[in-house]
């Protein structure tokens, strides 16, 4: 049964509205476990059932919380009540007679990441879904939401409007308002600013070596981009949560803040200062494109297993287009940056054997099962919609622009989806996201979207580039091509996967192997490019390996060199009109990119 067909609590005028009440503590956070206690009163049916979440929207997992409760128990007084668990994430109590009851439970946080919860002497961290019960029936009710500190001087940040007169106490209008707005307690780091006359607070965990002045100027800068493109900011209030941690990287969008988490010395350097400002942008763009406008499928969230669809290229990948235009037109970087920026995200793609296999389309739709669990044939039989959606907007938004002299753009297919479905929160269709593209464009895109998003066929990147004054180049090694990839782990040099088709898999290497030596003489993960160039193609070589710990030796013949990065770079001699369209899309000259 679905979520929009489930049965609802039939609450008559003349009956209490229940109130639902949460305590968080974190009496012993060394044992990283959030002691939860809910707090039920005028709940009209006997029978309470309460339901843990499997997944959190944003993140297309099922990542199934439960596993994470321990010490369930429910009361009335100090009395317990008889309770049963009716599924993995189902727990059902007989509350007949009382119309008041405790529910108990402890939830074990000790992993640090935007979707998951986490709890240490430093701080505490939690998303509603990974922490709070879902009362089937109750959904639209408000719920307030107290937070016990570990320590007095603890502050407590949150998107949730805070409840006066009661304090660290919060209120949530529904369960999916809850669910949407994480939590970070402890002695974080608070800057306030404002933009365009609301506020916004940046709650920064961790140490790192950032420079916030500059950081929180860039953020502005941003803000004001994406609000002038739609048009002002869906919100009175904004949170942005960032932890600072080790090598780590991430993302979680939400209606009013998004969780961020970044390597902690990753600021210093423009190269990745750049990403963490494509990161933020990205996550704020999510609060239109997802939060607001977003598929039917995702329309009415059902908690309790996957919700499908095809149209997370556009959710996720259209995003992503922008998160590398944002800071370009916040003056962040240059347009040589930005084309630098595709030059990398291209190579990415056209170095993926799985785009010739597994459709954008197919990928969304398949989000819940492949991209969040790779593996070593990953590379071989997927397409990320993040990256491939990428480029799919790309052409998108050149082919608008060279049809209409720069006068309409993907910006306006982002502007009449936000009209037509993001202001009323009304679910889109994949076939109503054509119907709105194809407004725009002015023209029929059926076959586009049959070769580029249903189908796996070869992008044509020069075709939409070459309009703009730019073509794309591809570069290749002078090794012969062998197609492995290989990490050092623990003093091993492991396979981590063989390319499909490549002269490693038809000789039989397979990842997982242990590389030992190429024509019998010891070579490292570091060591094995320089090594090939020793040899041409068509030579046959006998490598080395341990497979499942025994001792093989293959002979492989190495074909010829495939090209492992692209460019992005002006034509020679580009005609005024390849100067205009760029200028019309960029903002600059083209010789500014020679």
């Amino acid at each position: 049964m679905t979520e929009a067909t489930a049965p609802r609590l039939e609450i008559g005028i003349q009956d209490t509205v229940p109130t639902i009440h949460y305590q968080v503590a974190m009496p012993q956070p060394d044992t990283h476990l959030f002691e939860v206690t809910l707090q039920l009163v005028n709940y009209p049916s006997p029978i309470l059932d309460l339901k843990m979440p499997v997944w959190t929207p944003g993140s297309y997992l099922v990542r199934e919380y439960a596993k994470n409760l321990q010490d369930f128990g429910a009361f009335v007084g100090d009395k317990p009540l008889p309770w049963r668990k009716i599924s993995k994430n189902h727990w059902q109590i007989n509350k007949t007679g009382f119309s008041e009851l405790t529910v108990r439970y402890r939830i074990f946080a000790n992993e640090l990441s935007v979707r998951t919860n986490h709890l240490d002497s430093t701080h505490g961290y939690f998303n509603g879904a990974a922490l709070f019960f879902r009362l089937p029936g109750c959904e639209k009710l408000p719920i307030r939401v107290t937070i016990v500190p570990l320590r007095p001087e603890w502050r407590v940040t949150t998107a949730l409007p805070p409840v006066s007169e009661q304090a660290n106490t919060f209120c949530a209008v529904d369960f999916d308002t809850l669910v949407d707005s994480p939590f970070e307690i402890g002695s974080h780091q608070l800057y306030n600013f404002e933009v365009l006359g609301k506020p916004h607070e940046l709650a920064i965990w961790g140490e790192g070596n950032f420079q916030i002045q500059r950081t929180i100027a860039d953020i502005q800068k941003i803000i004001q981009v994406e609000a002038q493109m739609f048009g002002g900011l869906p919100y009175e209030r904004y949170v942005f949560l960032l932890h600072l941690f080790a090598q780590a990287y991430g993302g979680l969008e939400h209606k009013n803040s998004c969780s961020l988490i970044y390597q902690r010395f990753g600021f210093r350097s423009q190269e990745k200062y750049e990403r963490f400002m494509q990161l933020l942008a990205h996550e704020f763009f999510h609060l239109w494109n997802v939060k607001r406008i977003r598929p039917k499928a995702l329309e009415i969230f059902d908690y309790d297993r996957e919700n499908y669809t095809p149209s997370l290229w556009f959710c996720e990948g259209t995003t992503s287009y922008y998160d590398l235009l944002i800071p370009l037109r916040a003056g962040i970087y240059d347009a040589k940056s930005y084309l630098n920026n595709w030059s990398k995200e291209i190579t990415r793609f056209l170095t993926t054997p799985g785009r010739k296999v597994q459709s954008l389309s197919e990928s969304s739709f398949d989000a819940w099962i492949k991209l969040y669990r790779p593996d070593a044939n990953s590379s071989n039989s997927q397409m990320s919609y993040y990256l491939k959606g990428e480029m799919v907007s790309l052409l998108l938004d050149l082919l608008i622009r060279v049809r209409h002299s720069n006068q309409r753009s993907l910006d306006d297919v982002m502007r009449q989806m936000w009209q037509q479905f993001g202001k009323a929160e009304i679910g889109f269709t994949p076939e109503q996201l054509q119907q709105v593209i194809e407004s725009v464009a002015g023209m029929d895109l059926a076959d586009f979207f049959e070769l580029y998003i249903d189908g796996t066929e070869e992008l044509p990147f020069n075709k939409y580039l070459e309009p703009f004054g730019l073509h794309l180049v591809a570069e290749q090694e002078d090794e012969p091509y062998l197609g492995v990839k290989v990490k050092t782990d623990n003093g091993r040099e492991i396979i981590r996967s063989v390319e499909a088709g490549s002269p490693a898999q038809q000789a039989g290497i397979d990842a997982g192997d242990e590389l030992l030596a190429i024509e019998g003489i010891k070579v490292t993960a570091n060591q094995l490019s320089d090594r090939l160039k020793d040899y041409q193609p068509n030579d046959t070589i006998q490598v080395t390996v341990f497979h499942q710990d025994e001792l093989r030796t293959y002979c492989v013949t190495l074909s010829a060199p495939i090209p492992t990065k692209y460019q992005v770079i002006p034509v020679q001699n580009p005609d005024p009109t390849q100067k205009e369209n760029f200028a019309g899309w960029l903002g600059v000259s083209l010789m500014t990119v020679r």
